[in-house]
């Protein structure tokens, strides 16, 4: 899966926390400062060839939908950050996360409670 610069993984949060939208609906809920309208539209005309974005034409305008999920996009994201940085190991991620503290005792055991429950 393409990666997306933070431009566009701003504008696809905000596709992601609505049903479509047009392109001034979503202008209106980018986070403050809100970027001008003719950058979004550019963002969204490359997030269409990127394949993330879909159109639904609405008379002369077009309503904008996610063509990729959030989770799929997370887990693809996810997944490259363990094999660019450890090596494909997702012991050697959670290691490094409890060893700068970003992980506690009482995560890893709701993540072990959660691995047994779906091994069932």
């Amino acid at each position: 899966m393409k990666k997306l610069t933070k431009a566009e993984e701003q504008i696809m949060m905000v596709l992601w926390g609505m049903d479509g939208g047009l392109l001034m609906e979503i202008v209106e809920r980018m986070p403050e400062p809100q970027p001008h309208k003719n950058t979004v539209a550019t963002i969204l005309k490359i997030l269409v060839e990127k394949d993330f974005v879909k159109i639904e034409p609405v008379g002369r305008f077009h309503r904008y939908y996610a063509n990729v999920s959030k989770d799929a996009y997370s887990g693809g994201t996810l997944n490259n950050v363990v094999a660019d940085y450890f090596g494909g190991s997702f012991s050697d991620a959670v290691s490094f996360l409890v060893e700068k503290k970003k992980l506690s005792v009482k995560d890893l055991e709701l993540l072990l409670k959660q691995i047994k429950k779906e091994g069932k």
